[in-house]
């Protein structure tokens, strides 16, 4: 062996070693959200802070730097490989941007998000925005403080900082542009839809939908698509969400409501899509870039794909419906197929981002992406947060929240200090219907294997053209290098122009 590949060898094994504790971390945060008794969320905070700390501080050490810089003389013997050279310019991304944050600012962020969330979640239940303004107010100073710390060019804004750790190479001002590119190809597909005399009886999917057989129909869906419950598990929480804590561990998160059927069935497929894409990183990666997700919009490209692109279609349905029909007879007996398709695709302004449509879901993040760019810069403070987003939510829907549970209240982000991560959402839409596109191509007609029930072809192409990669490529990259071209709105907008089309006959 050479000198080289000796610090190689000791760069990935100090990553491996920081990357096991934050899964640690992870099982807590899931543990917290699922089964915690509610006395316990002090104590959680303090323990997550002093393992975020810890976490940071191994991911920080000057050894770390020290082997970056010795790596740029004397590489590995295989210095010239792609993957040798993914995780060395991965690992000194990280360790520059994680070098910035003193750590009395970790431990914080942790503590004061730990428990932020829980009063955001009583917060939202009591539907009283002045019981969370205070928290927000702490993260979003904490999130200006680390965005001064982690820096941005010249050109850009302190927003920046904190949209590059979700989407590495973005920024705020091109994110920008490429939303109202998108926006002005939707708003009149939705005026059309407006305009449309079919309307779907959207009252099919409010009937009684007992839990029981909704928590079986959700796993057997997830099953179907590829999840494997071998290596994951699915349970409970308010806010839906994936956690994958490593090899042979992934676990999926959903609710229930007896009175809706859409919210878990589509949010289970969503968490799956998440789970698979978890589940196909190579395991023997853990640890190092090659075995982590290249971004989040990729990442929400994998969820966003199973839950509309298949679990939307009629193709999808042609085989699933009879089984659904069957699990609820007195809720979808007399429903013929045309009519519950129709309705799970009902198009319109509606309040809550999670079970939006596919033609609004992105104009819901396109509101939050203004505010949180707003809250940052200091145009906005947390206290104006529920005028600013009734405002905008009027004007870009035409309808007023009815309270902050279902306004700005809704989404658990800002608690856990997530600014910069709703752009991802978006992105992930566009990055779905480009690989769609490209996987119809290459594998023949996705929706003849819908049909038949059959997606393993689909995610044995996702597996080599995506998650087998983690982040040899960048997301820029990555979807040039399977579609052969670079990201565009166009695959997302002629989906959703056929799919609308034929649903409302414009």
């Amino acid at each position: 062996m050479t000198p080289g590949d000796n610090f190689y060898d000791e760069l990935l094994s100090l990553r491996r070693r920081a990357a096991l504790l934050s899964s640690c971390g992870a099982v807590l945060n899931w543990d917290r959200e699922t089964y915690m008794p509610e006395g316990g969320g002090a104590h959680r905070a303090e323990q997550l802070s002093l393992l975020a700390g810890v976490s940071h501080e191994w991911s920080t050490l000057p050894r770390i730097g020290e082997l970056l810089y010795l790596l740029q003389d004397h590489g590995p013997s295989n210095a010239d490989s792609v993957d040798v050279a993914a995780n060395i310019r991965e690992i000194g991304r990280t360790y520059r941007r994680a070098t910035c944050l003193p750590r009395r600012l970790v431990e914080e962020l942790a503590r004061v998000t730990a428990l932020a969330q829980h009063h955001w979640s009583e917060a939202r239940a009591s539907k009283s925005f002045s019981a969370f303004e205070p928290w927000l107010s702490q993260i979003i100073s904490l999130k200006r403080e680390e965005a001064a710390a982690v820096g941005f060019s010249d050109e850009g804004e302190p927003y920046d900082a904190l949209l590059d750790e979700y989407e590495p190479g973005a920024c705020s001002s091109e994110v920008a542009i490429v939303f109202e590119h998108l926006r002005q190809e939707l708003v009149p597909l939705l005026n059309a839809i407006r305009g449309s005399r079919r309307v779907p009886d959207k009252s099919i999917l409010h009937r009684y939908y007992p839990v029981e057989a909704q928590k079986k129909l959700a796993h057997q869906a997830a099953k179907l698509i590829g999840f494997d419950f071998h290596c994951g598990r699915m349970d409970i929480t308010t806010h839906p969400f994936c956690s994958g804590f490593g090899p042979g561990d992934c676990r999926l998160t959903t609710r229930y409501d007896p009175q809706f059927f859409s919210s878990a069935f589509f949010g289970t497929l969503h968490e799956a899509g998440h789970g698979m894409y978890e589940q196909g990183l190579p395991a023997q990666a853990f640890g190092t870039p090659l075995g982590s997700a290249v971004s989040l919009g990729i990442h929400e490209s994998q969820s966003r794909l199973w839950e509309n692109l298949i679990g939307r279609s009629a193709a999808f349905w042609k085989y699933f419906y009879p089984e659904t029909q069957k699990m609820f007879p007195d809720a979808l007996g007399g429903v013929h197929p045309h009519q519950f398709l129709a309705a799970i695709n009902t198009a319109g302004a509606s309040f809550i981002r999670v079970e939006a449509d596919e033609v609004t879901y992105n104009l819901h993040i396109m509101l939050r992406f203004e505010l949180e760019r707003d809250l940052i810069t200091g145009r906005l403070q947390a206290a104006d947060v529920p005028d600013a987003w009734n405002e905008r939510f009027v004007r870009d829907f035409g309808i007023l929240p009815e309270n902050h549970a279902v306004g700005c209240l809704q989404d658990i982000h800002w608690s856990a200090g997530l600014m910069g991560y709703f752009p991802t959402y978006a992105l992930g839409n566009m990055y779905a219907a480009q690989l769609f596109e490209a996987a119809n191509v290459q594998l023949g007609n996705l929706n003849e294997l819908s049909e038949k029930g059959d997606f393993r072809p689909l995610l044995e192409w996702l597996r080599i053209q995506v998650h087998q990669h983690g982040q040899r490529y960048t997301a820029s990259d990555l979807i040039q290098r399977v579609s052969g071209k670079p990201l565009s709105d166009e695959p997302l907008v002629r989906h959703l122009r056929l799919r609308f089309s034929e649903l409302y006959e414009i």
